[in-house]
């Protein structure tokens, strides 16, 4: 069963309107959707290595324009649409409780949740609400989405036979340690908060 979905992924990252299905992705999962762009960065990369900083760079700005868009739901539209999706993920009880650790430190929380499983969402609509300087909040954003994305892009671009043959080699494994730091992610934003 996973090797049929990791090929039908496969086979989708080759196809001609990938990129934009990245880009939506990247874009969703900065606000709301809690599945990371890397599901289709991944396989992209593998799937066409001498397009790595493309992609990366298309998921980079996709996901700091999504945070543009959490920001704007933490400011705007908190009550309507950003309690309802920390409510969602389980985060609002301690979400007041966690303003002034933000105001103080928000530039590096961003930054550390740009780059980390940590879900990005909850950060961006928190940047919203405690009016972190947009300005603070686009640098830490670009400098840590570009650094994730184009990290993995630098890795899968310079090791990619290699580790395509071990992710198929081992795809129970990786799918596996995908799910743990996926659901990790979410674990410990529930105790930071």
């Amino acid at each position: 069963m996973l090797q049929r979905v990791y090929d039908w992924t496969i086979s989708l990252a080759a196809h001609r309107h990938a990129l934009l299905a990245l880009a939506a992705i990247s874009f969703i999962e900065s606000s709301v959707f809690p599945i990371p762009p890397d599901v289709l960065l991944i396989p992209m990369i593998m799937a066409a290595r001498d397009r790595a900083w493309l992609i990366a760079g298309v998921c980079t700005v996709a996901s700091v324009l999504g945070g543009l868009a959490g920001y704007g739901i933490g400011f705007f539209l908190f009550e309507e649409l950003g309690r309802p999706v920390l409510e969602f993920y389980g985060y609002i009880d301690k979400f007041e409780a966690f303003q002034q650790r933000y105001l103080d430190y928000g530039a590096w929380i961003v930054f550390v949740a740009g780059l980390t499983p940590f879900p990005y969402k909850v950060i961006t609509i928190a940047s919203g609400v405690f009016a972190l300087d947009p300005t603070t909040f686009m640098v830490a954003s670009v400098l840590a989405r570009g650094a994730r994305f184009f990290l993995v892009a630098a890795l899968l671009w310079y090791f990619g036979p290699p580790i395509r043959r071990f992710i198929e080699n081992n795809l129970g494994l990786v799918t596996t340690v995908f799910c743990v730091l996926l659901v990790g992610g979410f674990v410990v934003a529930r105790y930071l908060l």
